[in-house]
C-alpha cells in the first residue's frame, strides 16, 4: 500500500527553524505580514500544524548529524554494530555503542530536532486562539495533535538524556528554562498525554488520505511505552487497557507476510500503527537543504559499500556506506524456518562482493537497506530514498498486552496474543505465556526498529547482556566491538557541551548528567 506524505515542500520551505542550546528562532512566515496577522486563518494554522510534524523527518540527517531514530537506539544494544569505514566514521555512534560518549563528542542533532519540534507544537497551541472562526472540532483535533507530538518529541529527550529542560510555552530571551529531573519530565509528559487522551479528539485509525497524522492508537502506544519503561505501577493497568482497546477495535491486524511489512507495498499496511513517511517522487531534499520534504538517507547508510546497484536481479539491493552491520549472533538467534531471519538479516556476503568495511559481518539490515527505491527524486539521490520508518506496529501492541497481562496488570488472552506473533513468523510450535518468552519474541521481532536497548534497561537486563566484547563473525582485522560494557550511568547520554555552554551564567544553567 503506497504511503502518503503529510509534509508539503512549500510549507517546509516556509517553516525553516534552527536552534542553539535552548534558544530557538521564531518560525518565519512567507509574507511580510506580522505573525500575529498571518496565523489567523484555518489555512495558515494548518500550515503551522504540518510544520510541527516536520522534525519527525529530520532525524536521519539534519543539524549536521546522522541520527536515525531506530538506529540511535539499536547501536547501544546487542544486535547491530555501528560499522562504517572505521571508528572515526560517525565516531559518536561508536562511542554510544560502547557507552563512552563525552559531552564534546556525542549525539547533538536529535537534541535540536526534538526541541525544534517542541517549539513548533507550542506555536500551534498558541495560534489556535488567534483563529476566530475555527470550529470546535478542528480546534480540539489540532490541539490534540500538537500536544501528542510534543509529548513524542519530549520522549526522545527523556529517553536519551533524562534530565532536560521542559516547557509548554515557548521561551523568551534569554531563551533558557528550568532543567527537570528525569522523573519530573516523565510526570509532565504523562499528564500532558493523559490530557490529550481525555480530549477524545483523535480517531483510532486514519483513512489512507490522512496517513501520517496522529491517532488515538499512537497515543495509546506511546502511553504504554513510557509507562513500561518507567516501570510505573500506577499506570500499567491503564496501559494494558489501552492495548486491549486497540486489539478489540479490530482496526489493526498482523500482516501475514513479515517481510512484506518493510516493502514499499507494506507501508501503512493494516499492521502499521504509525510510520514516519518519506517519499522519493519529485523529492528535492538536498545536502544544502536537508530539512526539505522528501526521502531518507537511511537506506544509503545501511547498504554494503561498493555493491553493484540493483543486484542481484532476483532481490535488487543498492550500494551503501557500510554502517550498521548486523551481528552474526543476531542471525544465529533465529530458528531455521523463522521468516524474520532473512527479512531482517540480508546475507550479502553469500550472494555478492563489496568493499569490506569496519565491523563487517557479511550481514546487513534488510528491513531498511537500499532496494532501488529512490526513483523520481530531483535533488540528491543519497537523501531521497522512498522508505518509511516504522515506529509502532500491531505486533508490539500484542506483545505489550501479553507482557502486561503476564505481570498481572490486566486479564486477557496473553497466550493467544504472544502466539499470534510467534506463529506469524512461520513457526509451528506453541510458546507458553511467560515473561522470558515475551522477551525472546521482542528480541526476534524488532531488530533494527529501536526497541531492544530500551527493553534491556526496563527489564533490568542491560548490565548482563550489554558487555564488552567483539563478534565471532567479524571478517576484517581491527574490529574491536564494544570496548566497554553498560553501566547504570550509561542510561543517559551526556548533555552536549554546547548546550551547557549556551546557558552558562543564566538563571537556569544546564547541569551535566551523572558520570560525565
Amino acid at each position: 500500500m503506497k504511503h502518503y506524505s503529510i509534509i508539503p515542500a512549500a510549507i517546509l520551505a516556509m517553516a525553516l527553524l534552527s536552534g542553539c542550546g535552548n534558544r530557538f528562532l521564531t518560525v518565519e512566515n512567507p509574507t511580510a505580514e506580522p505573525i500575529e496577522d498571518y496565523f489567523t486563518t484555518k489555512e495558515h494554522l494548518t500550515e503551522a500544524l504540518v510544520a510541527a510534524y516536520d522534525p519527525l523527518e529530520w532525524t536521519d540527517w539534519a543539524m549536521g548529524a546522522y541520527n536515525p531514530l531506530p538506529i540511535m537506539s539499536d547501536i547501544m544494544a546487542d544486535q547491530i554494530w555501528p560499522g562504517g569505514s572505521d571508528r572515526n566514521d560517525n565516531h559518536y555512534w561508536h562511542l554510544m555503542a560502547e557507552y563512552s560518549s563525552t559531552p564534546n563528542d556525542c549525539m547533538t542533532g536529535l537534541w535540536t530536532d526534538a526541541y525544534s519540534g517542541v517549539k513548533r507544537c507550542n506555536d500551534v497551541l498558541k495560534y489556535i486562539g488567534w483563529v476566530e472562526d475555527l470550529d470546535r472540532s478542528t480546534a480540539v483535533s489540532y490541539e490534540a495533535q500538537a500536544r501528542l507530538l510534543r509529548v513524542y518529541y519530549y520522549s526522545w529527550l527523556w529517553k536519551f538524556w533524562g534530565n532536560v529542560p521542559y516547557y509548554e510555552e515557548n521561551l523568551e530571551a534569554p531563551f533558557v528554562s528550568e532543567q527537570f529531573k528525569a522523573d519530573d519530565v516523565y510526570e509532565a509528559m504523562m499528564k500532558d498525554l493523559e490530557g490529550v487522551i481525555a480530549l477524545n479528539a483523535l480517531p483510532m485509525k486514519r483513512p489512507a488520505s490522512e496517513y501520517g497524522y496522529m491517532t488515538k492508537a499512537f497515543a495509546y502506544m506511546l502511553y504504554a511505552e513510557l509507562a513500561m519503561y518507567q516501570k510505573d505501577n500506577s499506570r500499567l493497568s491503564t496501559a494494558f487497557n489501552y492495548m486491549k482497546e486497540i486489539i478489540d477495535s479490530r482496526s489493526y491486524s498482523l500482516n501475514p507476510d513479515f517481510a512484506a511489512i518493510f516493502s514499499a507495498e507494506g507501508e501503512w499496511c493494516d499492521e502499521s500503527i504509525y510510520e514516519i513517511s518519506y517519499r522519493s517522487e519529485n523529492s528535492a531534499r538536498s545536502w544544502g537543504n536537508p530539512i526539505y520534504a522528501g526521502g531518507t538517507v537511511l537506506p544509503r547508510l545501511l547498504g554494503p559499500s561498493g555493491w553493484s546497484d540493483g543486484t542481484p536481479s532476483s532481490a535488487p539491493h543498492d550500494n551503501g556506506w557500510g554502517f550498521c552491520t548486523v551481528a552474526s549472533t543476531t542471525y544465529a538467534m533465529y530458528e531455521e524456518g523463522d521468516a524474520r531471519r532473512d527479512a531482517t538479516c540480508w546475507n550479502a556476503a553469500a550472494v555478492g562482493s563489496y568493499n569490506l568495511r569496519y565491523q563487517d559481518t557479511g550481514f546487513f539490515l534488510e528491513k531498511y537497506v537500499g532496494q532501488t527505491s529512490n526513483a523520481g527524486q530531483i535533488a540528491d539521490g543519497d537523501l531521497n530514498y522512498d522508505k518509511n520508518i516504522r515506529i509502532y506496529r500491531y505486533a508490539e501492541c500484542l506483545l505489550n498486552a501479553a507482557e502486561l497481562a503476564i505481570a498481572g496488570y490486566g486479564s486477557g488472552d496473553a497466550e493467544g496474543w504472544l502466539n499470534l506473533v510467534h506463529s506469524r513468523a512461520g513457526l509451528t510450535d506453541h510458546v507458553a505465556p511467560t515473561l522470558d518468552n515475551v522477551k525472546q519474541e521482542r528480541r526476534l521481532e524488532f531488530v533494527g526498529e529501536g526497541k531492544r536497548y530500551w527493553d534491556l534497561i526496563r527489564w533490568g537486563d542491560a548490565a548482563k547482556v550489554l558487555v564488552a566484547g567483539d563478534d565471532p563473525g567479524f571478517t576484517t582485522g581491527g574490529d574491536r566491538g564494544k570496548l566497554a560494557g553498560w553501566k547504570p550511568t550509561a542510561k543517559y547520554l551526556p548533555i552536549p557541551q554546547g548546550e551547557i555552554d549556551a546557558t552558562a551564567g543564566t538563571e537556569f544553567p544546564l547541569k551535566q548528567n551523572e558520570g560525565y
